[in-house]
């Protein structure tokens, strides 16, 4: 909450961070002001798709335009390489484009809450995933190109390391 007794509000008393995500309805807001932040770079840390807009991806190929100025096709957008990953990045990018898979990551509801047992590091995999594709479809991007770095060392983690960011894959 926001309220004055709140954890929130009194950490930013006391500390002076005044930014705070409501981690239910993804809006910033300032505290101990009490109002909400609305600002459209925001769009780039936390997109978010509709069931209308995922609806429409198929339909409207329409050009984007990043913060940097650079143009570029939402779902088109380059992987930066972490050293040897270019493997990883083909095949990432080849799963974004499976419209099932795409629609379904795009809308966070669908896995954010499946059940699992405690201490289930696998569920990471899915959530990088998730973030990944929203990031990758995102029409709001600061640049053309995306890090798919959570992703990966997502990989190398649940893989015990058996995949790496640094060797090239198989």
């Amino acid at each position: 909450g926001r309220g004055l007794k709140s954890h929130a509000y009194i950490h930013s008393v006391q500390f002076s961070h005044h930014v705070f995500l409501n981690l239910h309805t993804l809006k910033f807001y300032c505290l101990p002001d009490n109002y909400e932040i609305i600002d459209s770079s925001l769009e780039d840390i936390t997109p978010t798709f509709t069931a209308q807009q995922i609806g429409n991806l198929d339909k409207q190929a329409k050009l984007s335009r990043a913060y940097d100025g650079t143009t570029y096709l939402p779902g088109i957008v380059g992987l930066n390489n972490i050293k040897a990953n270019d493997y990883a990045n083909a095949v990432l990018q080849a799963l974004s484009n499976v419209p099932p898979l795409r629609n379904y990551f795009l809308e966070e509801d669908n896995y954010r809450s499946i059940r699992r047992p405690p201490g289930d590091i696998m569920f990471l995999l899915v959530q990088r995933f998730g973030e990944l594709m929203r990031k990758l479809w995102n029409p709001r991007n600061f640049k053309a190109h995306v890090s798919p770095h959570e992703m990966l060392q997502a990989v190398v983690l649940c893989s015990n390391k058996s995949f790496q960011i640094t060797k090239q894959g198989e």
